[in-house]
């Protein structure tokens, strides 16, 4: 494990693992560097398991499955493009061109799945934004606008499902109470399952 220390003007030790899984531990001068060590083994089984997450990276090789909106495909190279189960990406530059077609993909499929959801179930929201987010799979404002990161294509489809009916929901409820569950599960009854499903798929956070 990498780790380095940075001392800055500040109150109190933190610590991030970055994309490349290198630990970071920030600490004020007045820390000595072997409480900044203590501080990180207290929290050594989280550092671990986000290195373990950050080293695991999407496949994009040719000849590589992926599911897309619940559909599978095959990578192979040359213009970016889909035929048949076939997805057609550059050599060069493949990470940034899947992120571009997905993007586009996203949001049609999303803007439609909400609004089916939205419109079965009652709920009011003011638009769908397909953004490259990477620490939640989506978001909605106080103004009933509602984000999701490109990377939610990836997902089984009744999990992306569960997704929107969550942000949804915090459309009537902008908070995480114990109304705001009974709103979600009063549609997706096994929604702890769904978070621990979504667990499964933090890495692609850290896939692009």
């Amino acid at each position: 494990m990498e780790v380095s220390f940075v001392r800055s003007r500040r109150k109190t030790l933190s610590f991030t693992v970055d994309r490349e899984g290198r630990v970071v531990v920030r600490m004020p001068y007045g820390i000595s560097k072997a409480r900044a060590v203590d501080f990180l083994g207290l929290h050594r089984d989280w550092v671990a398991r986000q290195i373990a997450l950050r080293s695991k990276r999407m496949d994009l090789s040719d000849g590589a499955e992926i599911s897309l909106f619940g559909e599978r495909l095959i990578f192979a190279c040359g213009r970016e493009g889909r035929k048949g189960g076939v997805l057609y990406l550059p050599e060069e530059g493949r990470e940034s061109a899947l992120a571009n077609y997905t993007i586009r993909l996203a949001r049609n499929f999303m803007r439609k799945l909400t609004e089916e959801i939205a419109q079965k179930y009652g709920f009011c929201f003011s638009g769908v934004k397909i953004t490259r987010a990477r620490g939640r799979w989506g978001s909605c404002s106080g103004k009933g606008n509602i984000s999701y990161t490109f990377r939610i294509a990836f997902l089984p489809l009744p999990v992306i499902r569960a997704v929107a009916v969550h942000e949804l929901c915090h459309t009537r409820h902008m908070n995480h109470s114990a109304s705001f569950w009974r709103e979600v599960e009063r549609i997706v009854p096994d929604y702890a399952l769904v978070r621990r499903e979504l667990k499964k798929y933090e890495f692609l956070m850290n896939s692009f």
